[in-house]
């Protein structure tokens, strides 16, 4: 049976459309046994089309800059501090990128140029990348919405793609995959994609063949639950019953403990927060 620890894609009250605190959700964390958490919220403008991004404005994303208080180790829990970033470019560009800030959140000009996703992220340990609005690759060719995942696996930060097979954008999944195993960066099986998919159904299907496509190709995932409330963390039900449909190798879990987890930060050049 197949062995999860970390749930390394889950939601907050930042997020708007989720309905839990960052302490509520490292409870139900220790509650279900987890040795590692990872708080993603989303860094996207589905959360606040309003903002004035021609002033590059970090007021609507200072969720992002505070994190550093979050305590390492919370009730026994292994907190990493993340974001999931809309892809927005066929060439895998994230939400932010093209924003200079050019304000704090006070509104006191900055010294430094940067952008709205350098600000939001630098304090962040990883990001997942996943795509929410896919117009812009509506009339794009398969080999066009490949190389949008593969310029997103490319960004440093990037460690994980965020629930390619229900984003309804079809890519080469062998090269995707081959690629993410040769960066060494993960690629997510969501609980919440299949909880909301029929067995059998596209969604699952495509699920399960991207990771079958992980075992042949020796590229690890990352098991999530894309919690949106607390009651959803560490409930892992029908991701492992897929994954052990298909006899998944357990050495390409990477998400199998917390040392498994950080271990993969590591290989993918990311650096391990200290305790």
């Amino acid at each position: 049976m197949l062995q999860n620890l970390c749930d390394v894609h889950t939601h907050t009250l930042y997020s708007r459309h989720a309905y839990s605190t960052v302490r509520e959700n490292v409870l139900a964390a220790r509650d279900a046994g987890l040795e590692l958490l990872g708080v993603t919220d989303h860094l996207s403008d589905m959360l606040f089309p309003n903002t004035d991004l021609a002033r590059g404005s970090l007021r609507d994303y200072q969720h992002f800059i505070n994190m550093r208080v979050w305590p390492r180790t919370w009730e026994g829990v292994r907190l990493l501090r993340g974001a999931e970033a809309d892809i927005r470019t066929l060439d895998g560009r994230l939400f932010g990128q093209d924003v200079e800030v050019t304000e704090d959140i006070t509104g006191r000009p900055l010294g430094a140029a940067a952008t709205l996703y350098e600000r939001a992220v630098a304090g962040c340990d990883y990001v997942i990348a996943s795509v929410h609005y896919k117009d812009f690759a509506a009339d794009a060719s398969l080999a066009q919405t490949t190389q949008m995942y593969l310029g997103a696996l490319s960004q440093p930060k990037v460690l994980i793609l965020g629930h390619t097979g229900r984003a309804g954008v079809p890519f080469d999944v062998t090269e995707v995959v081959s690629e993410a195993a040769r960066q060494h960066k993960l690629i997510e099986i969501n609980e919440h994609s299949l909880q909301a998919a029929r067995r059998g159904g596209r969604t699952w299907t495509s699920c399960s063949q991207i990771a079958q496509a992980c075992a042949e190709h020796g590229c690890q995932i990352a098991i999530s639950t894309d919690a949106h409330i607390c009651a959803q963390v560490g409930r892992f039900s029908d991701a492992l019953a897929m994954l052990e449909e298909i006899r998944f190798p357990q050495e390409l879990v990477a998400t199998r403990s917390a040392e498994a987890f950080l271990a993969a930060m590591r290989a993918a050049g990311l650096s391990v927060p200290e305790r």
